[in-house]
């Protein structure tokens, strides 16, 4: 007989934390259990090694804002990051979330480019940022000498007789631990009567008369069965969505198909080189390439010691997770999506193209890309690290690079799809699924949403007052004030 519950979670990364820790914050008597298949939570997309660690707020990311002149998908993506910040800042004064520091800190976001056609375009979006309230502090130069102060080893043995080039900086940017994030938020959950089981890796989702579901699930130790009763289930097992949205049987996810690509990162924890390199500098994307392989040169924090991560370099595995199965590219593959997903295949030659090219570059490639990002480094001071799996989502024929949710018509179960911007973006995510999946709820539950996010249902870059006034208030919890 199945173990009646108010709430599954499947999946033990940042979504599902967040999810988690919203609900027990809004109705703490809700029984709450998470099923996550590893042995521990933060293990795939949000272990840190896996991903860029961004604070993804369009501070650098030239792909949120392709025309210089309209800067309002890389406003959008800025709002949804200062509601991850401000959730963030009342969770660490409740002490939900441990110091700052362990999870956050300041880091300049910086855009590099090269060719006098890059370089018009970056000087353009700088123009149309610089007036907007929430990227206000930009800064552009053309100056050698200038971006050397920004970032040394951007520009250490560069000549001056190259092509010309550029840069943008902005000071208030940030570096993410998101494993951080998750297994704080999971120890919170766990510390308030939430259940977090690990090694339980679920296999299918049974949908009852009564419109509960079945969560079916086997305990990989042991591969003992079990099965949960649940009024709402929020499927967030990264690539593992699909399949378990697909054996729910729900209508909204006909046509749906995802395609992995995989990465790996340069790595260096020499002090003498992380000194050289305090920024997260993005460039642009090669022709065909996703947005997600935009090359980058970052540095990151980890349980406190700094290391800097250059990538990525895309890899192909069938796999949807980095502890997936080999064969869970057909596994996926229905009469629904199929067209869908050849039409992909046919209309993406450029992406295919690029993936071949990647796969075929061995270790001394990637460090030529390194030394086209940065000339003075040596190679033998940096390793080649393994990164996640995105399980990018394709439907109606076209590849995607967002992120989805799907849910049922019922709002009884759902689920996420796609990467980036992905987890910087996490709580406006989950609270857009929260007034999808629980209607009826959204007026008792808005009074302590406000109290959590001040500005929640509102956007700060309409009024440059308050944009600047929630960043100080934000910043100055979290410690990022510079």
């Amino acid at each position: 007989m199945s173990e009646p519950v108010d709430v599954v979670l499947i999946g033990g990364g940042v979504m599902s934390a967040t999810l988690g820790t919203l609900l027990k914050e809004l109705q703490p008597d809700w029984k709450i259990v998470t099923l996550e298949r590893l042995g521990d939570v933060a293990q795939e997309s949000s272990n840190p090694w896996n991903n860029a660690g961004t604070g993804h707020a369009a501070l650098c990311e030239l792909n949120y804002m392709p025309d210089p002149d309209d800067p309002s998908k890389a406003i959008g993506i800025n709002e949804q990051f200062q509601v991850s910040r401000q959730l963030w800042s009342s969770f660490v004064d409740r002490g939900i979330l441990s110091e700052a520091s362990t999870f956050i800190n300041s880091t300049p976001h910086m855009t590099f480019v090269r060719g006098a056609k890059s370089v018009a375009y970056l000087k353009a979006r700088y123009e149309t940022l610089k007036e907007q309230p929430l990227f206000r502090g930009i800064q552009y130069s053309e100056d050698s000498r200038v971006i050397h102060q920004w970032a040394p080893l951007l520009m250490k043995k560069r000549r001056k007789s190259d092509e010309p080039f550029a840069a943008t900086r902005v000071p208030a940017g940030t570096d993410v631990d998101f494993g951080a994030v998750t297994r704080q938020l999971f120890d919170h959950l766990a510390s308030s009567g939430a259940d977090v089981r690990l090694n339980h890796e679920v296999k299918k989702l049974k949908r009852r008369s009564d419109g509960t579901w079945d969560v079916l699930y086997r305990h990989r130790v042991g591969s003992t069965p079990g099965s949960l009763n649940a009024r709402f289930v929020f499927v967030g097992a990264g690539g593992w969505a699909i399949k378990l949205l697909q054996s729910a049987g729900i209508a909204e996810i006909k046509g749906y198909g995802v395609f992995p690509i995989g990465g790996q990162f340069l790595k260096t924890s020499n002090p003498d080189i992380v000194a050289q390199h305090q920024a997260k500098v993005y460039s642009q994307a090669a022709v065909g390439a996703p947005p997600m392989s935009v090359p980058h040169l970052d540095t990151r924090v980890v349980d406190g010691e700094a290391s800097l991560m250059f990538g990525p370099f895309a890899t192909f595995s069938p796999k949807f997770l980095k502890a997936g199965r080999w064969t869970d590219i057909i596994q996926q593959v229905r009469l629904s999506n199929l067209g869908s997903m050849l039409k992909v295949a046919v209309t993406n030659l450029d992406l295919v193209r690029y993936l071949v090219g990647e796969l075929m570059k061995n270790r001394d490639r990637k460090i030529d890309s390194l030394r086209e990002f940065a000339p003075g480094v040596d190679g033998d001071d940096w390793e080649l690290i393994q990164a996640g799996q995105r399980a990018q989502v394709m439907k109606g024929g076209k590849l995607q690079f967002g992120t989805e949710v799907v849910s049922a018509s019922d709002g009884s179960v759902a689920g996420l799809l796609g990467a980036s911007p992905g987890a910087s973006t996490t709580v406006s995510i989950m609270l857009n699924l929260l007034r999808s999946c629980f209607p009826d709820r959204q007026d008792e539950w808005e009074p302590k949403l406000r109290e959590l996010i001040p500005t929640y249902g509102g956007l700060l870059n309409d009024n440059a007052e308050l944009a600047e006034s929630t960043e100080r208030a934000s910043a100055e919890t979290l410690g990022l004030l510079t």
